[in-house]
């Protein structure tokens, strides 16, 4: 198994594009992603469809999808137990991912609740994950910073990633919402919190604009990071963010940069049909 994990986000990719892309395209898209090799694919979200519009055929993409010969594991993104329940009702879904803010006004932003009682949902969320036997990866939003003027340190999250340590949670990934990390509070985050919740597997979901990423990715991964979020063409961001100059890591940037360091194991024909793929999406 490859050391380095990449969680290819097409959903992360979807959910803010404006024009509706047809159900066909997403499991066309979908089904040629399988057949990369990525560790993860975070592929859709049981959400309102009022929240986020553009997902709402999440049920009917999976019925598409072709798992029959892919390593790859399907995420899906929720944001309350009902979603949970929904979601765990499809058997070909190995993890459940929950965005955990540890800004008061981003969480009642984006999950309408606030820290506290996210903190239940997760609880809650956890315990249904573990009678279906599923993961579930904790995204700590607005991980790096925010943009309301909150108070933000690292001990702010490393006080809230202990506490989801407590309750069981195996995976959780520092989240840069609005882009705005720079690789002395990675750096700063990553060599405090790996040494020490050493039971946690730690991930990156960091969004840049094309000029930084490099010095983010370098950070994180020399500070001890082996698991990284990303999506092709870096398409993507979060639509509650109302950030448009920052997106995802391009994941042509990850995996030419992660090469040199070892095999990763993917295959190069269907890269670079998927590539093919995402540029008659979005463009």
């Amino acid at each position: 198994m490859s050391e380095i994990k990449l969680v290819e986000c097409p959903r992360d990719a979807m959910q803010g594009w404006e024009e509706f892309i047809p159900t066909g395209q997403k499991i066309r898209y979908l089904n040629s992603l399988l057949k990369v090799g990525f560790h993860t694919l975070d592929f859709g979200s049981f959400v309102s469809p009022k929240a986020i519009p553009q997902l709402r055929d999440t049920e009917e993409v999976l019925a598409g999808l072709d798992l029959s010969s892919t390593k790859t594991k399907l995420l899906a993104i929720v944001a309350n137990v009902r979603g949970a329940e929904q979601a765990l009702n499809h058997d070909e879904i190995s993890f459940l991912g929950f965005p955990f803010s540890v800004s008061e006004e981003f969480q009642k932003r984006n999950t309408n609740s606030t820290i506290e009682e996210s903190l239940i949902r997760v609880e809650e969320i956890q315990k249904l994950c573990i009678k279906k036997n599923k993961g579930l990866v904790i995204y700590i939003s607005m991980g790096f910073g925010n943009p309301y003027g909150e108070p933000w340190n690292a001990e702010i999250v490393i006080k809230w990633v202990r506490r989801l340590s407590v309750m069981g949670i195996k995976i959780i990934a520092l989240s840069d919402t609005v882009g705005v990390s720079n690789p002395v509070n990675i750096s700063s985050l990553f060599t405090q919190l790996i040494p020490e919740v050493k039971e946690v597997e730690f991930g990156a979901h960091l969004h840049s604009n094309p000029l930084t990423w490099l010095e983010k990715v370098e950070a994180a991964y020399q500070s001890g990071c082996k698991r990284f979020d990303s999506a092709l063409k870096g398409i993507g961001g979060c639509p509650m963010a109302n950030d448009d100059l920052v997106g995802n890591l391009a994941t042509e940037n990850l995996v030419s940069y992660f090469k040199g360091i070892q095999d990763l194991q993917l295959q190069d024909a269907a890269f670079r049909d998927s590539l093919a793929i995402a540029a008659e999406i979005f463009h």
